[in-house]
């Protein structure tokens, strides 16, 4: 090179090495600064793109996630709302995870984007409400099912006090559907079946108390687990639907959006193709070029060697200086410039390091010191023999100080001033020493104010350079509320189970295999086996053992159709090889995806029923064949007894007849005699006026004598006449009851001089009715006789009362007193019972006072109630209706 350069001073002087330099550089720099533009606006198009569609995929994988997330959260809360026993925690988890992930990605996304996971978010929220109320609803259920046995004791002890056995079945029966609806998850069917158990009609007081405690615990129940449903299946369930919908619409956008991207990717990258085939083209021309001509020149290396150092002052640490390899001048240069560069290289790095690492250490204390007081956990620092170095803001809240100092200061040994368990403190280090850590060690702690909590301790020994434990770094955490959450949980599974063990009757769950997974003592006192020991087998298992088998087909056949069979009849051998039969009644259960996961099974035993339905059905036919021949009888004697009072009626009435007739035929006589004298004296022609003034004297005399006797004759025959036809006339009519009363009273009256008595009536006059008078004459007829023959039986005399007044507007009061000898407990219990007398010995046959309670209740409509003492009289009250109800009306209701 050295010798062309004379050569080249002869001729025309060419233009310098640094012009020819700077323009052959200056052209390649051009060219490829045109390219290289082009290249980074087609690359950053590209990369946009790229980034986009990456994006996107992301957005399809959070959908997934979400989506994945989200059954996990449906899982949970399903969970939550079938098993009553489990914890919301699981549900918190999910939801915290699925908040998180939307939190994350969130400013990964578009605006449109972020409004979706917005939604997501609004969704979580309504889901963590509904878990939250449901959470709320899972201890008052656990109240009332705690509830449940003492009132069903109760209830149970109630019934069997009872002699009406018709109450006691239906009262049982209508509990057993309470506990068939509520073990099928059917609130509002349970709910039902407890309002018709506390319909049923109960006369006992007791017995009615004790229905209605226990009806209204059922109610109670039957609405929190409606609610529950509720809540299930308008919030979890739409919620959960919502949440889906949102991620499928997610995936629609994402996709729309990347075939655009993905049109507008293939489009740049066929620009730039074209365009960096034109730019590199030209530019490898240039550079064959360029190349070609600083090939011949030595001064190219010295200054790319001198452009190097200038950028390495210009701070460019990490520039390559060239022509380190050429053994001459140019790659001394080179290598001292690369000396050079390497020693400021090392020396800045030095510098950055130690400013980093300072940079370093003051973050971590900072952050240190932000996770020691503000966390929610209690940190603590302490030496292995119990001294308390440091505690944070939190601990101290946690064991009831103000501050952190306050805690160190007022605590000594914290085994003896902590831990409620000392020996626990030497637990733990035994454990330091074994393992140099401990993790969730679980303790009880001692507040200061007394109260006892339940911590998790979770800490690390640190040791000196000889491996000595010196103090222990760790953080606590309260579960106090976690471990009276797990203790419910377990006390609620032992309830469920004590409930379903006391029910008389068959219950077992089955999955779809038709194993099964729950199984109540009876059940398996049926198939002589421990419940524990038939869960995950199935039915032929478990009667296989004892050579007995039983069909699946109905099981099968729930599975198949997904709907449930109501009541129907199977029968099979238990154990001991005795045939029974049984009323089966099974339900599905179905997952969130509609799909049966369980069978529910309740079963009553019924062979004793069968066996007593043929001996009732013997039964009723001989009943009713008694019944027949007994109400025959009874007719019989109802007549008989209405004759024998007619009878009594007309002896009274024709001896109280007997006297005026009787006087009126005496006088009749007497006139007749005188009638011949005075007729002989008149013949003779001795009449006389003064005889004449005496014959008519004694016939105006015996006239008004015969017209009084037999006007009193004359009403008295009225009066029984009307008694009569009264009493022979069914049709209603319109009457007065002073008037009627008053008549029925004066057919009585001549029975009143032989028993000594007295009879009074007070009725307010024109008190009309539109009633029966027949029969209401035949109730103070037989009441009248009744206490005849009972109240006053040695004929000592005494006194009958009877009052009528009004009873309000539509009904009259009737009130018959006498003050005789009064009834016994027993005899009033059993007054109105047919057939039933004191005076048995004496004729007596028992029906006056029954036939009494039929008229009054039946044919009348009315209501008769009886009150009486020893030696202090009776009294009986009747109330009638002013207007009586027609025949067609007592026929209906008789």
């Amino acid at each position: 090179m050295s010798s062309a350069t004379p050569a080249s001073s002869t001729r025309r002087k060419p233009p310098s090495i640094r012009q020819l330099t700077y323009g052959s550089m200056l052209l390649l720099l051009s060219l490829i600064a045109l390219t290289s533009v082009a290249s980074v606006l087609a690359l950053r198009k590209i990369d946009a793109t790229f980034a986009e569609l990456q994006r996107l995929q992301s957005v399809d994988d959070l959908a997934e996630e979400i989506d994945q997330k989200v059954s996990d959260l449906r899982l949970a809360a399903r969970e939550i709302v079938t098993d009553p026993g489990s914890q919301p925690g699981r549900v918190w988890e999910a939801t915290s995870a699925l908040n998180a992930l939307i939190k994350k990605t969130r400013i990964q996304l578009a605006p449109d984007q972020q409004e979706m996971i917005d939604g997501v978010s609004d969704r979580l929220q309504n889901y963590r409400e509904a878990i939250e109320r449901i959470t709320a609803l899972i201890p008052r259920r656990a109240e009332v099912v705690a509830m449940l046995p003492a009132l069903r004791q109760s209830f149970e002890a109630a019934v069997d006090r009872i002699d009406d056995r018709n109450i006691a079945v239906n009262l049982y029966r209508e509990r057993s559907r309470v506990t068939a609806a509520l073990l099928s998850n059917d609130p509002v069917a349970a709910e039902q079946a407890a309002k018709s158990l506390r319909a049923i009609p109960i006369d006992d007081p007791a017995l009615r108390s004790a229905v209605r405690d226990f009806t209204d615990v059922l109610i109670s129940l039957a609405t929190l687990e409606r609610e529950i449903a509720e809540l299930d299946q308008q919030v979890l369930g739409a919620e959960g639907q919502q949440i889906g919908k949102v991620t499928d619409l997610l995936r629609s956008l994402s996709a729309d959006r990347g075939k655009v991207l993905a049109r507008d990717f293939a489009r740049t990258l066929a620009e730039d193709k074209w365009q960096s085939i034109l730019l590199g083209a030209a530019g490898v021309l240039v550079g064959l070029l360029a190349a070609g001509y600083l090939v011949r020149r030595t001064v190219a290396p010295l200054a790319a060697i001198a452009k190097s150092i200038r950028a390495l002052a210009g701070g460019q640490q990490h520039i390559t200086i060239p022509s380190i390899e050429v053994e001459n001048e140019i790659g001394d240069i080179a290598r001292a410039a690369e000396v050079f560069r390497r020693t400021l290289v090392e020396a800045d790095a030095a510098r950055l390091a130690a400013v980093h690492a300072l940079a370093e250490q003051r973050l971590a204390e900072e952050s240190y010191r932000k996770l020691f007081e503000g966390s929610i956990d209690g940190i603590y620092v302490t030496t292995p023999e119990g001294a308390l170095l440091n505690a944070n803001p939190a601990l101290a809240r946690m064991m009831g100080y103000d501050t952190p100092t306050e805690l160190m200061t007022q605590i000594g040994d914290i085994a003896n001033t902590i831990y409620v368990n000392p020996a626990m403190r030497w637990h733990y280090r035994q454990i330091m020493d074994r393992d140099g850590f401990v993790r969730e060690f679980e303790y009880q702690a001692r507040r200061r104010d007394g109260e006892i909590l339940w911590l998790s301790d979770s800490a690390t020994a640190i040791r000196d350079d000889d491996g000595h434990i010196i103090r222990y770094e760790g953080a606590v955490r309260d579960i106090t509320d976690q471990k009276r959450a797990e203790q419910a949980v377990v006390e609620g599974r032992r309830l469920l189970q004590q409930v379903i063990d006391t029910v008389p009757a068959v219950i077992n769950v089955k999955n779809s295999e038709l194993r099964y997974l729950l199984m109540n003592r009876y059940m398996a006192g049926i198939f002589g086996i421990d419940p524990k020991d038939a869960i995950g087998r199935t039915t032929t298992e478990l009667m296989s053992r004892y050579g007995s088998h039983k069909t699946d087909a109905n099981d099968r056949r729930v599975l198949a159709t997904g709907e449930g069979i109501g009541f129907y009849e199977e029968e099979y051998r238990d154990a001991t090889g005795v045939m029974r039969q049984w009323l089966v009644n099974k339900m599905p259960l179905k997952g969130a995806d509609g799909n049966i996961e369980r069978i529910v099974t309740v079963a009553l035993d019924i062979s004793d029923r069968k066996r007593d339905e043929q001996e009732m059905r013997r039964a009723k036919e001989a009943a009713e064949a008694a019944l027949k021949n007994l109400r025959e009888t009874q007719e019989s004697l109802i007549e008989a007894e209405k004759l024998a009072a007619l009878g009594r009626l007309v002896a009274g009435v024709a001896h109280e007849v007997n006297s005026p007739v009787g006087i009126s035929l005496t006088v009749a006589s007497s006139l007749e005699i005188k009638t011949e004298q005075f007729a002989a004296e008149v013949q003779s022609g001795n009449l006389r006026r003064s005889a004449l003034n005496d014959f008519l004297k004694n016939s105006r005399d015996a006239a008004a004598q015969l017209v009084a006797n037999l006007n009193r004759a004359a009403e008295l025959v009225q009066s029984f006449k009307q008694v009569a036809a009264d009493r022979s006339y069914s049709d209603r009519r319109v009457f007065d009851l002073a008037d009627l009363t008053e008549q029925v009273v004066t057919s009585l009256k001549p029975g009143l001089r032989h028993q000594n008595l007295s009879l009074t009536v007070d009725c307010r006059p024109n008190l009309t009715m539109h009633s029966f008078p027949g029969p209401y004459g035949q109730v103070l007829t037989n009441l009248f006789f009744n206490s005849v023959a009972h109240a006053f039986p040695n004929s000592d005399g005494g006194q009958v009362d009877i009052k009528i007044r009004e009873a309000g507007d539509d009904h009259v009061e009737i009130l018959f007193e006498d003050n005789g000898c009064g009834m016994t407990h027993d005899v009033k219990r059993r007054a109105f019972d047919p057939f039933f007398t004191t005076r048995r010995d004496q004729g007596g046959t028992g029906l006056g006072l029954h036939i009494v309670y039929s008229i009054v209740t039946n044919r009348l409509g009315g209501r008769i109630s009886l009150n009486s003492e020893p030696g202090q009289g009776t009294k009986i009250r009747i109330v009638l209706p002013r207007h009586a109800p027609a025949e067609a009306e007592v026929l209906a209701t008789a």
